[in-house]
């Protein structure tokens, strides 16, 4: 019988850091009720799938007993499985249409002031001054911008102040309460980001940026005070690249490709485990 992969040393070094890594993700699984018989499910699909479009060979056949070697699943179950596609993440409607207004509201020169805030802009166009309406329909015709700006009050993505101009509530679209939009970003930020790490731990020298700042054994104040300072550098650099991505894109061609520039900020409570060095 040929070694499978998890015992392998190879393999073995990977139970910690899955173990660390899928943590938080079982305990979001078991507060939505997601059981373990279910996941179980959803990763057996999973493991054909890739294995069956990620690991083919070049010129080959991907065959179910291939299928089956690499994954461990009984043959007749691959069987059973295979064709069945990947999961796609569709992007909700109002994801793309409120992140790219947002993105256009952050980085487009008509809607910002010299120091690159976002401006307050009056719910009507007039002539040819910058305005809420115009900024809706830069980005989609389909919907009147007053039914998006009545979702955005309701939302608390926007504002109105003393003259009646809209003002965006935050600098950038922050989904909440773990509906749809929030979930969409969720599994595509998390998606991304464990794919870059992936890439550089399986390539010969690291192709993606993956890098993080940190401090253990901190007091309370001083770990809070760094969060907030920490924010406060991500979203500098988050909106200079949407200025500047925003600006490349209006002479761009078009294709295939995306990209995603991430940032996150992270912190706990970690006391010393149990017989560790002080």
């Amino acid at each position: 019988m040929s070694k499978t992969a998890a015992n392998t040393p190879e393999g073995t070094s990977l139970h910690a850091p899955l173990a660390r890594l899928l943590r938080p993700l079982v305990r979001l699984c078991i507060g939505r009720g997601i059981t373990f018989p279910a996941l179980t499910t959803l990763l057996r699909e999973l493991y054909v799938n890739v294995a069956e479009y990620d690991f083919a060979l070049s010129g080959k056949e991907q065959t179910d007993s291939r299928v089956s070697l690499l994954t461990g699943i009984h043959r007749k179950e691959v069987s059973r499985l295979r064709g069945a596609g990947a999961p796609v993440s569709v992007v909700p409607a109002v994801v793309s249409r409120t992140s790219r207004i947002v993105a256009r509201w952050l980085a487009d020169p008509r809607f910002t002031d010299a120091a690159g805030h976002p401006l307050a802009l009056p719910r009507l166009a007039e002539g040819e001054a910058p305005s809420f309406e115009g900024l809706v329909s830069s980005i989609t015709r389909d919907l009147r911008p007053r039914a998006v700006l009545d979702e955005w009050l309701d939302r608390g993505l926007a504002r109105l102040d003393a003259e009646d101009r809209v003002v965006l509530a935050e600098a950038a679209y922050v989904p909440k309460g773990g509906g749809e939009p929030q979930l969409y970003y969720f599994g595509r930020n998390l998606h991304d980001h464990i794919a870059a790490s992936v890439a550089n731990v399986m390539g010969e020298t690291p192709r993606f940026l993956e890098r993080a700042v940190h401090y253990d054994g901190l007091s309370r104040e001083l770990a809070e005070r760094l969060e907030r300072r920490a924010k406060e550098i991500a979203m500098e650099a988050l909106q200079q690249a949407n200025r500047e991505a925003h600006a490349a894109c209006e002479t761009d061609p078009g294709g295939t490709h995306r990209w995603n520039f991430g940032l996150y900020v992270y912190g706990e409570d970690a006391p010393p485990a149990p017989g560790a060095d002080a």
